[in-house]
């Protein structure tokens, strides 16, 4: 995905979801959350904290709630997209226009619970200090070279975490080969996974 500089720009790439985006967007902007871009994508905040995300892909449009764990989701709207992986956040999937429009006041009622949820400091803290496990595969190749198992010792914790967690997350043998071929220049080069998304 491109890094989308403003929300309109972000909307106007998404082509076939344009209007659903809108919508969407429309509905976010009457609560009190703020409007900013992270990641290149549009994200929802209270002082700073991040409680929704908007994006779009192929298949549909999408809201994340990033401690939607914590929603009561009396509807059963919510998925966790990532099962066992993903611990606090929940999204909401849609395939339509017309789906959004039925959906309009529950999703009003989800938004003002998640704000309510924010504001009553409920979410799931990420897991600073657990052990760096390094995937197999990727151990393999830094104790066969030495110039790569410097460079990513150079790296932070939480950068080294991101490459062993982008090895791990992938299920197919094929994939991990792939992402493994692209971090290997990176890690050389010193360039974090994550690092053009930060500001």
């Amino acid at each position: 995905m491109k890094n989308k500089k403003t929300v309109e720009q972000y909307i106007t790439n998404s082509k076939q979801w344009e209007e659903a985006l809108l919508l969407l967007r429309e509905i976010l902007l009457l609560t009190k959350l703020e409007e900013t871009i992270k990641w290149g994508i549009p994200v929802y905040t209270i002082e700073k904290k991040n409680v929704v995300g908007m994006g779009s892909f192929k298949a549909y449009v999408g809201l994340w709630f990033y401690q939607g764990v914590f929603l009561t989701d009396d509807k059963q709207k919510l998925i966790n997209a990532q099962e066992g992986v993903t611990k606090a956040m929940r999204q909401w999937r849609f395939s339509s226009v017309e789906e959004i429009l039925s959906e309009k006041e529950t999703i009003k009622l989800y938004l003002k619970e998640a704000i309510l949820n924010q504001e009553q400091g409920k979410g799931i803290k990420p897991e600073r200090n657990k052990a760096l496990l390094i995937p197999a595969e990727l151990e393999v190749i830094l104790t066969t070279n030495s110039a790569l198992k410097q460079a990513f010792e150079a790296f932070s914790l939480s950068r080294k975490r991101e490459f062993t967690e982008y090895i791990s997350e992938a299920k197919r043998v094929e994939t991990k080969q792939k992402r493994l071929d692209k971090i290997k220049p990176m890690i050389l080069e010193g360039i974090g996974l994550n690092d053009k998304y930060r500001k």
